[in-house]
């Protein structure tokens, strides 16, 4: 029986990364299975001819329109909601613009003995080899590394992750209150918390750069009004009212205070935290 995958991914002007995401995504080999996939892409409010190039180079794609403001997480809970009302898929598969999929990687997010659980793919850098993105544990600062093994993950990043229908419908979609970042943490640990598990590929799916450098908020150069205006903005990883609502959901009250003081601390003193690059 045919496997239907929705692949869901959100963009905005990075029209070469995303068209060389979807070739890959469509040069995927079957190695047996039987399976296909639809794109649902939300272009948030691109200006560098994104959607046009889209169109020619993949027609069959379904492009939403985002008006700028979505950023990462709306955008990919705007593309999975349209996607569940268009059919029911067996798999709905994130997929981030810079991700880059080995020829093999949906056969590898499709074992045959493991059933209703999130799949992470690990990804590596293109340059170094390294693991850049996938699964995490709890109280772990490092990212989990492959082992050849399929390993239990707490939790996740969002760049390449198959969640199954049955565990859409009952954990339900990215949460709204989330502009850019946290959703996917988010996502992992509220699946958890019902009962589902997720695991890490045994090896790497693709490549993506990594982005760990230090943001604006935290770095002793820039002046402090930068710093506070770059922490309260829509694409900071560190937004403290939504990261004091992930923390209370997860970690309980306590701990986000703590965090919610914590982070503006380093904003406002930011020499006072180790740098790291």
């Amino acid at each position: 029986m045919m496997i239907t995958i929705a692949v869901l991914i959100t963009c905005h002007n990075r029209k070469d990364k995303t068209l060389a995401c979807l070739e890959a995504l469509y040069a995927q080999e079957r190695l047996g299975l039987d399976f296909n996939v639809e794109v649902f892409l939300v272009d948030d409010g691109s200006s560098d001819g994104t959607s046009e190039a889209i169109r020619i180079q993949f027609p069959e794609v379904n492009i939403i329109q985002g008006d700028g403001n979505l950023y990462w997480n709306r955008g990919m809970h705007l593309a999975w909601e349209t996607a569940a009302k268009t059919k029911n898929y067996d798999y709905y598969l994130w997929l981030n613009d810079d991700t880059f999929l080995y020829p093999s990687a949906i056969s590898v997010l499709l074992p045959d003995n493991l059933n209703n659980v999130i799949i992470c793919g690990s990804t590596a850098c293109p340059q170094t080899g390294k693991l850049t993105y996938g699964g995490r544990k709890l109280k772990e600062i490092n990212r989990i590394p492959p082992t050849h093994d399929f390993q239990v993950c707490d939790y996740f990043n969002g760049n390449c992750v198959l969640i199954p229908r049955a565990i859409f419908e009952q954990v339900g979609n990215l949460d709204l209150n989330f502009h850019h970042a946290l959703g996917d943490f988010d996502y992992g640990l509220r699946a958890r918390k019902l009962g589902f598990k997720a695991y890490i590929t045994p090896h790497f799916i693709g490549t993506c750069e990594s982005h760990r450098i230090l943001p604006k908020w935290c770095s002793p150069s820039e002046p402090i009004f930068n710093r506070f205006k770059q922490l309260y903005s829509p694409a900071s990883g560190c937004r403290p009212p939504e990261y004091f609502l992930f923390d209370s959901k997860h970690f309980g009250f306590i701990s986000a205070i703590l965090h919610f003081f914590s982070i503006h601390l380093r904003a406002l003193y930011p020499k006072l935290w180790k740098q790291t690059s």
